[in-house]
């Protein structure tokens, strides 16, 4: 997965409490078994409405998405966030997450970031009125920053933090540690090793 260490972008404002996983993917699109192909049908029951924000030109491009509180609710499906990264966020902003979403987000390599609720509706705020709002995340630094006057910081699961500025999701972190299951393996052979009876 790709590391996350600073990202400047535009953003998407979705002012929407309690959005859920089944409006971030409906149903209907969980038969397939890859990770990709989910962007075109994110928030697809939504997004046949065109004054919905996605449908907008002026947050096309957006990897940044400020959301209500509560967002990822629902069901515990992985693919929210695979539809969102293969759409292109890489860090959602928001006042509270669903714990499973939150897990979920972060190993498929999407910061979520968790700021009081008066801060995240300053961003909304100013990425609803102003044409080519952009944000700086920086995750190296655990800073955000618009270049407007807002500046704060955020904390973050240090484990979590290390995982996404590494690139690594659990398969990576397993593979980090081959040659010691390569040793281990072959210990637990000798080991456990019986000759074959003769015939």
């Amino acid at each position: 997965m790709q590391a996350f260490r600073t990202l400047t972008s535009g953003v998407m404002p979705l002012d929407r409490v309690n959005v859920d996983t089944d409006q971030i993917i409906p149903k209907q699109f969980l038969k397939r078994i890859e990770r990709t192909g989910y962007g075109e049908f994110l928030f697809f029951d939504w997004r046949k409405d065109p004054a919905f924000e996605l449908n907008n030109p002026r947050y096309k491009g957006a990897e940044i998405l400020v959301a209500g509180k509560n967002f990822g609710c629902g069901s515990s499906r992985e693919h929210a966030a695979w539809a969102l990264s293969d759409y292109g966020f890489r860090c959602v902003i928001g006042s509270t997450f669903a714990d499973i979403f939150h897990s979920n987000a972060g190993k498929n390599g999407i910061l979520l970031v968790t700021l009081p609720e008066e801060q995240v509706q300053t961003l909304l705020d100013r990425a609803a009125k102003n044409d080519g709002y952009r944000l700086t995340v920086s995750l190296e630094e655990n800073t955000i920053t618009d270049g407007q006057g807002f500046s704060t910081g955020f904390s973050i699961d240090p484990f979590r933090r290390y995982c996404l500025l590494e690139g690594l999701d659990d398969i990576g972190l397993t593979l980090r540690h081959t040659g010691a299951l390569d040793t281990y393996e072959k210990q637990h052979d000798a080991a456990f090793w019986v000759a074959p009876r003769a015939s």
